[in-house]
């Protein structure tokens, strides 16, 4: 099993680069600082955590977490 520690590291530097690169896209497209900063926070909220947990611990695959708004 993968240190805890490892996994907190992984999980920071994909929601920072997430951050950074759709702060950046945002700002190319011509959206406004405030509406940069909600891309960027929106990256952070899209990102795959299994997918980071998989590639920082290969192995200990996580069952998929459900998206959206769920249809009852």
């Amino acid at each position: 099993m993968t240190h805890p520690i490892a996994i907190a590291q992984a999980v920071r530097s994909a929601c920072v680069l997430a951050a950074l690169e759709g702060y950046e896209r945002a700002q190319i497209a011509g959206l406004c600082q405030e509406g940069a900063w909600e891309v960027a926070v929106d990256a952070i909220r899209m990102l795959d955590l299994n997918e980071i947990l998989q590639q920082a611990a290969p192995g200990d695959v996580l069952p998929p977490t459900p998206r959206g708004p769920s249809s009852a």
